[in-house]
């Protein structure tokens, strides 16, 4: 048997094809417009101390995968139903079989949005001239002398810039978005990304919740109140076309 890159199932470590660790059947919020599904990728190339997919990041609590023939299945059975596929993770770019599995969900005509971290531009690029994605959304982590300090590992931040730039000027439907956690990013951070972003369709800033994360020092940490994002928000939303936080 075969996956969807042609490598034999039997042959093949898993790790070698496309690593699903999650899936979630219904999301009228994930994928703008689209009723859709959302498949979550297994492992990720950050380690941000803020993140609360632990088990999607850290190899050591990884759980059992989901076969991808499931997936597919179920792809299968609701056509006319579902709209959209939303690939997360994780970090899906990381998956070796990413192209593979994009290009049999849109075979079976459902859109692809992406979330990414932006780390792999060559591989978005790729994705992009093929055609093989609707949405784009890229998590811009903090402005780029803070990258590593947010994220936990080395960053090639010139890669950060580069698939900000490949986004915004591909002409695809896009959104870039930044978790903001008190005390780890404060305004002038915040003016910084929009700087870097300006002229991107969607910006939105994202309110930390407390809770269960990579770092456990972070489980209590907190966010800005709304009055204060509404003030960031104010003051950069003047560089795109829609502004807002969540």
């Amino acid at each position: 048997m075969k996956d969807v890159a042609g490598v034999s199932l039997v042959s093949e470590p898993p790790l070698c094809i496309f690593r699903v660790g999650g899936f979630q059947k219904f999301t009228l919020i994930d994928f703008p417009g689209k009723p859709a599904c959302i498949v979550f990728t297994q492992g990720c190339n950050f380690r941000c101390r803020y993140c609360y997919n632990v088990e999607l990041v850290l190899p050591e609590r990884f759980g059992p995968t989901i076969p991808i023939e499931e997936v597919f299945s179920f792809l299968e059975e609701r056509r006319g139903l579902l709209e959209g596929v939303v690939i997360t993770g994780g970090e899906p770019t990381i998956q070796k079989g990413l192209d593979g599995f994009v290009e049999r969900v849109k075979e079976m005509g459902y859109a692809v949005k992406l979330d990414t971290n932006g780390s792999l531009p060559h591989i978005l690029r790729r994705l992009l001239e093929r055609g093989l994605l609707d949405y784009v959304a890229m998590d811009v982590k903090a402005p780029l002398e803070k990258y590593e300090e947010v994220c936990g590992v080395k960053v090639d931040v010139s890669k950060i810039a580069e698939s900000i730039e490949i986004i915004k000027t591909s002409g695809i439907d896009h959104e870039f978005r930044t978790t903001v956690v008190k005390g780890q990013l404060n305004w002038e951070d915040i003016l910084k990304i929009a700087e870097l972003l300006k002229g991107s369709k969607r910006y939105y800033l994202q309110k930390f919740i407390p809770g269960k994360t990579l770092d456990p020092s972070f489980s209590k940490r907190t966010t800005y109140s709304n009055e204060e994002f509404s003030s960031m928000v104010n003051s950069i939303k003047q560089h795109f076309q829609e502004c807002s936080f969540r």
